[in-house]
């Protein structure tokens, strides 16, 4: 599994994240009890299919090897297996957050993205 993983997040939650030195998660994070994370090579879709059109989002670059046995890799979306923390992120793990800005087709337009 790759060390590099990905999440989507608004910024409010991720600047009150910033401000405390550890991040939470989102309400649906919090309502399923575990952070959801994609790789480099699911978030493209995690944007497309649970953030479409929305604006005022981050794309947050995680270490996952720094997260221990509390990152689990699970069965989700098409059988696929998705990180998922249970527990807090330490903002230590983070390694860059950049806005996640959409294009004038609608889309969310993306970084390059480290899949190793």
């Amino acid at each position: 599994m790759s060390q590099f993983i990905y999440k989507i997040t608004p910024q409010a939650p991720w600047r009150e994240a910033e401000a405390n030195g550890c991040f939470t998660g989102a309400p649906i994070d919090v309502a399923d009890g575990f952070i959801h994370f994609s790789t480099a090579g699911q978030v493209k879709e995690t944007a497309a299919k649970h953030f479409a059109g929305q604006t005022g989002l981050l794309l947050v670059a995680i270490d996952g090897s720094r997260l221990g046995a509390a990152l689990k890799y699970e069965v989700s979306r098409g059988g696929a297996l998705f990180p998922h923390l249970y527990g807090v992120l330490d903002l230590k793990a983070v390694l860059w957050v950049r806005p996640l800005p959409l294009g004038a087709d609608g889309t969310h337009q993306f970084p390059a993205l480290e899949a190793e």
